[in-house]
């Protein structure tokens, strides 16, 4: 959301339990950020002040009863404090699904967080809308990890029920024209895309999209107690938060009511193929904004030193050092890799994965790298490709190396609290398909090895030798003195 509204013109403050959890977003220097918790009504007003409208997109997740009741509570929290504060329009994002009792209590309590947001503040204008076809959704990631995992699978009763997914460029349209509508204060819009499909539509779709070919064998005994292990044994999402997750989706969740269309009729809806393209098409060029886990970012120690995660269809492990160094040092020892300097800690293996991608097609070891210093976007590092740079703060490299699935290597250098310098490397890769995983997993610990031994020795390397700042600090030093000299 926040980069369509910035370039929109709007002036954006962004609320976070912990601020610095937004460190090294894209749109960082362009917001007001201020820390707040829903379920802590006390630090509400100071970061509502001076707001006209205001987004409520959180949402509690989990087996036992007790989420409802969090969703109530900061609903009612977050729309006395934003009446207080002289908030115009809150603009929710909720679910579809009829209301009665046959829906879940995850959709249900989406809906009841509707009600007492417009039960305390007038000005609520409430989406809601079924799986979101992109990044940041949950419903969209069971789906993509299990037919990226799964050729052959069973298929319990709910992948049979109809749904109505939407594409997020849509549903993020919805939210920003909504702003300043007093017409569709106090209303409910129903959202969604322009095709009305089955989870098993959608599973097939995708695995055409990918290129995989998927068998999908009905067993309708499979209830949603047992569909929710099943899922969390083949995709990174737990058992307690699947299981409210899978069953919402034994509600139909499919447009109803054209309130949508009479309210925002500029907008057209696209298509099941053209969301997920779209979908697959940022993964691709990595320009992925948010995923389902940023929400759980706030109970992650940021400094530890390795992380592995499994998120928006990557696999993602990050590295994490404290150098005592420049910022700028840091930066020209991750830049020279490559080449004649080589990968710093064990180079037969590198040059053994060369060899070996040589001899299935790959670009192997041949191609070096440029004889400058200085690397710009598209320059070839062997047999990895710059595909993005942000001179003295960033580096990334796009694989080109034969494998199952597409892969980055990234580093990042910040000045820390200290004064020296913090460098992140992160290692990305998107598998495509079972074998995708199958090779991933045989060589985690291979990985683990030269990526530990390679921020190390790129750490060792840079304290081994005088820093940028001290140079200068002894150069100047120096002038000085022959200055003191020239005057006595």
């Amino acid at each position: 959301m926040v980069r369509p509204l910035l370039d929109a013109g709007f002036d954006v403050r962004v609320m976070s339990r912990d601020v610095s959890h937004l460190q090294g977003r894209s749109w960082q220097g362009d917001v007001e950020m201020g820390e707040g918790d829903v379920l802590k009504p006390e630090s509400l007003p100071a970061v509502l002040e001076g707001i006209d409208v205001a987004y409520y997109l959180i949402h509690s997740m989990g087996d036992s009863g007790k989420f409802a009741d969090r969703d109530r509570q900061a609903a009612e929290n977050f729309a006395k404090a934003a009446q207080s504060a002289g908030v115009k329009q809150i603009i929710y994002l909720g679910g579809l699904g009829e209301a009665g009792d046959g829906l879940s209590k995850h959709l249900s309590s989406r809906q009841q967080v509707g009600e007492i947001l417009r039960e305390h503040h007038p000005g609520v204008t409430e989406f809601r809308a079924a799986m979101v076809i992109g990044s940041g959704s949950l419903s969209f990631e069971i789906v993509r990890n299990l037919t990226e995992r799964l050729p052959l699978m069973i298929a319990p009763r709910w992948l049979y029920t109809r749904s109505q997914p939407i594409a997020i460029a849509d549903v993020i349209d919805y939210l920003i024209t909504a702003i300043g509508n007093s017409d569709a204060y106090g209303k409910i819009a129903q959202i969604g895309g322009a095709d009305v499909l089955t989870y098993h539509d959608m599973i097939k779709a995708y695995a055409s999209a990918r290129g995989l070919r998927r068998f999908i064998i009905p067993v309708p005994l499979l209830t949603p107690h047992l569909s929710s292990y099943w899922v969390h044994f083949v995709t990174p999402v737990s058992a307690n938060i699947i299981r409210p997750l899978i069953l919402g989706l034994r509600n139909e969740m499919i447009v109803t009511d054209d309130s949508a269309s009479r309210l925002f009729s500029d907008i057209q809806p696209m298509p099941f193929d053209g969301a997920l393209h779209q979908a697959l098409n940022e993964l691709d060029a990595h320009e992925v904004e948010t995923s389902w886990t940023d929400s759980m970012s706030a109970t992650w120690e940021q400094e530890e030193p390795y992380t592995f995660v499994e998120e928006r269809g990557m696999l993602i492990e990050r590295r994490v050092r404290q150098v005592d160094a420049t910022p700028e040092d840091v930066y020209a020892a991750f830049t020279s890799l490559g080449g004649q300097t080589g990968w710093l800690y064990m180079n037969g293996l590198w040059r053994l994965r060369g060899i070996m991608d040589r001899v299935v097609g790959g670009p192997g070891y041949r191609r070096g790298r440029p004889d400058r210093a200085s690397l710009r976007i598209g320059d070839a590092l062997d047999f990895w490709r710059v595909e993005a740079i942000d001179p003295g703060h960033m580096l990334r490299l796009r694989a080109e190396m034969k494998m199952p699935g597409k892969g980055w290597l990234q580093y990042v250098v910040e000045s820390n609290k200290k004064g020296s310098a913090e460098l992140v490397q992160t290692a990305y890769f998107a598998p495509k398909g079972l074998w995708g995983y199958v090779y991933w997993y045989s060589i985690f610990f291979i990985h683990r090895l030269i990526f530990d031994g390679l921020i190390d020795q790129i750490v060792a390397k840079v304290e081994a030798k005088p820093s940028s700042a001290t140079n200068k600090k002894d150069r100047e030093s120096k002038k000085k003195e022959a200055a003191d000299q020239l005057l006595s």
